[in-house]
């Protein structure tokens, strides 16, 4: 089959009937095959992937088809499909099948996206590697030896390979954006609230946000301006009017932008040297382009890590509190009351990882130290949204490394939560703030693995962002 470069490419060939849907589902099931050794998918929706081919095939030749006709999807392990396996790759919820669809998953389904399989994750969304599911470790396509980055990191390797074009996973602390970098994708993280979180399992509510992985900015801000924007199931979601933000994309521009670098990042000991050097290169370009660069100075980037997972455990602490072993899910047979129930049930099914953040939460919350950790938390938060706001009045984006390495090998900080968490450092304060922010991949180390630059933008400006990256992606 042709390598397509987009969905636009692909549906000219579609309308045209020199290829089928049937087609592009039976070659994205064979890539699925040959790369299964990667661990990226649970579950493959063979059967039910072949029947929406056939009636999105009829569709197409009664001039009817939606808008993402012929787009293959992958959803990551936290997103509601109904009839369909969800279990957060959690032995929690072990056996647990969706009730409903997330209105991302059914804007895609109304527009006629085809969904191929559920995809590996870290269990609940926590952590930057992929090896804390229940189903075992995700590995990089670019060295099997390599984590992908997590927590969205089977999402992430399915669009690297080609086992499905377009992947929704999910951003808590970067976990759409790092795993993108690790794999040589573009990750798209949102404003908060851009997109509905209605049937996305939580894990720290105020932070968390549907994320799209993809081979091309066009088809990323296509599958955006589905599935954003208001949702009556989800009171927290924006009214702010979507784009058409691939006609924005398209449409020609001589803006000449202003741009910031956080002098704390190029400057950072921990800064691996390659990504360094290709931060540097890429600001030298769009000096040369006309573009107005600045350094400035951000101190409070080292307070958004712990800012971050302070409040994060704690809102995870409470959300997973409704995982008990009595409705659903994985429950204990080793019980005799009612309060033992719940703690073998918990003990026995959730994972290091998470029991370790749960643990974290609930202390942070105590009454002891509410005041000490989450409220001041909370203050910092707030200072930190602030200087965003600030320097989002002077310049249109921040340029700054996705993660401060490249893929590290598998089992290397498993040990070691805080170097893992560390994993974070670049990422969360999108999060933290609640801006958008995207990674697009610029070049590869010295050992062949990829390398993902980050731009932040202001709220709601995911249309000039794009914009920006499909730039970034073509200065050499």
């Amino acid at each position: 089959m042709n390598a397509y470069a987009t969905l636009r490419e692909i549906q000219h060939d579609l309308f045209r009937g020199t290829i089928t849907c049937e087609d592009l589902v039976r070659h994205h099931l064979s890539v699925i095959k040959q790369h299964a050794h990667l661990n990226a998918f649970l579950s493959v929706y063979e059967t039910d992937a072949l029947a929406q081919a056939a009636t999105i095939d009829q569709k197409i030749s009664s001039g009817n088809a939606g808008k993402l006709a012929g787009l293959i999807v992958g959803l990551k392990d936290v997103l509601s499909y109904k009839g369909h396996p969800l279990q957060a790759s959690s032995e929690i919820l072990n056996g647990f099948t969706a009730q409903y669809n997330a209105t991302a998953v059914q804007r895609l389904l109304d527009e006629d996206a085809i969904i191929i399989g559920r995809q590996n994750c870290d269990e609940f969304g926590m952590g930057s590697s992929n090896e804390n599911s229940a189903f075992g470790a995700v590995k990089n396509g670019a060295n099997p030896d390599r984590v992908p980055g997590g927590s969205s990191g089977g999402s992430a390797v399915a669009v690297q390979m080609g086992m499905c074009r377009i992947s929704l996973g999910s951003d808590t602390g970067g976990s759409v954006r790092q795993p993108a970098a690790f794999c040589g994708i573009i990750g798209l993280k949102p404003t908060y609230s851009r997109i509905s979180r209605y049937g996305l399992v939580a894990y720290a509510s105020s932070f968390d946000c549907i994320g799209i992985l993809g081979i091309t900015t066009e088809d990323v801000a296509r599958v955006l301006e589905v599935i954003a924007g208001v949702d009556a199931y989800d009171s927290t979601v924006s009214t702010q009017p979507v784009p058409k933000f691939s006609d924005e994309l398209q449409s020609a521009s001589e803006k000449k932008y202003r741009i910031a670098y956080i002098r704390e990042t190029v400057e950072s000991d921990g800064l691996q040297r390659e990504i360094k050097d290709a931060l540097q290169h890429k600001l030298n370009r769009l000096t040369q382009e006309g573009h107005t660069i600045e350094a400035l100075d951000f101190p409070l980037l080292e307070y958004s890590l712990p800012t971050y997972y302070i409040l994060a455990t704690a809102e995870a602490s409470s959300n997973l509190s409704r995982y008990d072993g009595v409705r659903y899910g994985h429950r204990s047979i080793n019980t005799t009351d009612l309060d033992s129930l719940y703690k073998k049930s918990r003990t026995e099914a959730f994972g290091k990882e998470v029991q370790r953040r749960i643990l974290l939460g609930t202390f942070v919350l105590s009454a002891s130290y509410y005041d000490a950790y989450y409220t001041r938390a909370q203050k910092v938060r707030q200072l930190i949204r602030q200087r965003m706001l600030e320097i989002f009045s002077q310049y249109d984006f921040i340029l700054l490394p996705t993660a401060p390495t490249t893929a590290f090998e598998l089992g290397a900080n498993t040990t070691d939560p805080l170097q893992m968490y560390l994993a974070d450092l670049y990422s969360v304060v999108a999060n933290v703030s609640g801006i958008p922010g995207i990674s697009v991949p610029c070049g590869e180390d010295n050992l062949g693995l990829p390398i993902g630059l980050q731009v932040l933008a202001g709220d709601f400006q995911e249309s000039a962002l794009l914009k920006f990256s499909d730039l970034l992606l073509k200065l050499d």
